[in-house]
């Protein structure tokens, strides 16, 4: 079925909000202000609180629609579908705005915080068109054993020659190990991780080419260079694991919250602090080097592979006033030894699904002065923003981060301070 539909706002999801007869349709590839023709998705015919569709036609256009540089993941009706970037018919000034606006939105309306958040991009990014960001991408092998992207809808495998996300070192990877040429067992996930900067580390052993998890070529252990504070850093990861995967992003991240820690602690010689959703280190290494004369930290990461990468890295550094502990964060902070019980500082990047009411209220109980929040959604910030301020802390500093070019995804770095 399909209905012209006039746009009137930014919703969540790479989405845009409409109405059809007084009932709510979330559009896919609209934008605010367009009027657009919609193709409701199966079943449109129930009587649910709101419809969802995607734009087959633009009747009158936003002043941010630009065509799709990749068409694959446009729309279904102009020859796409793939999916990965949802705001590629979206100019890049469309995308920050998009972004912007949204954070703020989820602030105001979970939060009940109004504040309008500036939003940075990435080094580089305007200049590649908002491509070639990616340092791990993951595909699915199609029938014909090549990488491919299933279309959203179907069980249909697009098979890919390229992809336009992907670092321009990784798509040199990708080539010399003749990825796209196929080979692969049908149905099997092929993921490549190929770290940036390439530094200090011979090309040929630092990247992977994992099928299935099982190593094809290249090395398990990675190694990813980031300078924080004007010091080197040196971590190793797992090729499987979670690193952050915009090329710039460790670097814009982890100098910001670095900023902010040692604002927050500037007049004190030592700190207690706690870095929770640790991953493999990367916040946990500067925290403990850069921001006080000695820091006292306890790390928690669920992971127990990248706990283990974070322990490597965290004797590397010889850093012996670290407790990095693999478990639950909730439950691990249920048992924190009392010369680590007090933080000064929390700091904590929490998976999409946000830190809740539960960890929020034991961050509290702790007594911490300042909390860095790391977010990878607005909608779980502005939750747990909510059961922040409602527990006596508000928000001394907000920023986003434009790390997912071509997508809605954003990262926000929100500083609260107990009043």
């Amino acid at each position: 079925m399909d209905v012209e539909v006039r746009i009137e706002r930014y919703a969540d999801q790479g989405r845009c909000v409409g109405h059809i007869d007084g009932r709510v349709v979330f559009v896919r590839f609209a934008l605010p202000g367009e009027l657009v023709r919609v193709r409701l998705d199966e079943p449109h015919d129930r009587d649910d609180r709101f419809w969802t569709g995607e734009v087959t036609d633009v009747v009158e256009a936003s002043d941010d629609r630009v065509p799709p540089a990749w068409p694959l993941a446009g729309p279904l009706a102009m020859g796409g579908g793939v999916g990965g970037a949802d705001l590629v018919h979206v100019s890049l000034p469309g995308q920050l705005k998009w972004k912007a606006i949204t954070v703020s939105e989820q602030l105001s309306r979970l939060g009940h915080i109004d504040v309008t958040v500036p939003i940075d991009r990435m080094d580089g990014d305007e200049a590649l068109g908002g491509f070639h960001w990616r340092t791990r991408i993951e595909m699915i092998a199609d029938d014909d054993g090549r990488p491919s992207m299933r279309r959203r809808g179907s069980h249909t495998r697009v098979p890919l020659g390229t992809m336009p996300l992907a670092t321009k070192s990784l798509l040199d990877v990708a080539d010399r190990e003749h990825v796209w040429d196929g080979g692969f067992e049908p149905g099997s996930q092929i993921r490549l991780s190929v770290p940036e900067p390439r530094v200090n580390v011979p090309e040929h052993d630092n990247y992977a080419v994992l099928v299935d998890g099982e190593l094809r070529a290249g090395s398990r252990q990675l190694i990813e260079h980031v300078t924080i504070d004007d010091t080197p850093f040196t971590y190793e990861v797992d090729a499987n694991g979670f690193w952050q995967i915009h090329r710039q992003a460790p670097i814009a991240l982890a100098n910001h919250v670095i900023t902010l820690a040692k604002q927050e602690l500037a007049d004190q010689p030592s700190a207690c602090i706690w870095d929770l959703y640790s991953g493999s280190g990367l916040f946990t290494l500067p925290l403990a080097t850069r921001v006080t004369q000695r820091t006292r930290m306890l790390s928690i990461e669920g992971g127990r592979i990248a706990v283990a990468n974070a322990q490597r890295n965290i004797r590397r550094l010889d850093l012996r006033d670290v407790d990095a502990r693999c478990g639950d964060v909730s439950a691990t902070l249920t048992n924190v030894p009392a010369h680590l019980a007090h933080p000064d500082l929390i700091v904590l990047d929490p998976p999409r699904a946000g830190a809740r009411a539960k960890v929020c209220r034991q961050m509290v109980a702790a007594g911490a002065r300042s909390i860095i929040y790391i977010a990878c959604d607005p909608t779980s910030l502005g939750r747990d923003a909510g059961t922040l301020r409602s527990l006596g802390y508000e928000l001394a500093d907000v920023r986003a981060f434009d790390i997912y070019p071509m997508t809605h995804h954003v990262e926000t770095v929100a500083l609260f301070r107990r009043a």
